[in-house]
């Protein structure tokens, strides 16, 4: 698997925080198709945010599917594929968080799933990397925006 992230990750703009950085370090992950790293430390300013520890969990996992699905042949009549199967991939932050001064943590999960269908890999990947790029670049420029959101409730 290609989820290969090089420490420091530098963190996108948030209300709060300022030039912030995640020191990454490989971990193993929970299932065997997929990779791991966990924060060991935090560079700029982020008060009160905590590194990965057991009751506060801050990791960032990336899984394909446990099976990968092909192609199944065109239809010999028609010429029309019967089915086009997804390969589900996961990408997910894992953020342990108070829910309440004073009370245990509880962990927020962050999840972006590519649902691609088989044979674009070959079809047309660079549709996919556009995809991909578009999706990412989105998220890095609305960073701060779902901040809000998630603190405010609005949109």
């Amino acid at each position: 698997m290609a989820f290969a992230p090089t420490s420091p990750i530098t963190g996108a703009t948030q209300t709060g925080l300022t030039s912030p950085t995640y020191t990454i370090v490989t971990d193993t992950s929970p299932e065997a198709t997929g990779k791991q790293v966990y924060v060991s430390a935090l560079g700029g300013t982020q008060t009160g945010v905590l590194a990965h520890s057991v009751a506060a969990p801050f990791t960032l996992s990336m899984f394909r599917p446990k099976v990968l699905k092909n192609l199944s042949p065109v239809n010999p009549v028609t010429g029309v594929l019967r089915n086009v199967p997804m390969n589900t991939y996961k990408v997910i932050t894992r953020k342990g968080v108070l829910p309440l001064a004073g009370q245990s943590y509880k962990t927020a999960l962050i999840k972006t799933e590519l649902d691609i269908p088989a044979g674009a890999d070959l079809a047309d990947p660079l549709s996919l990397r556009a995809a991909i790029s578009a999706h990412i670049g989105l998220l890095w420029q609305i960073s701060d925006g779902a901040g809000n959101t998630v603190v405010t409730g609005t949109v």
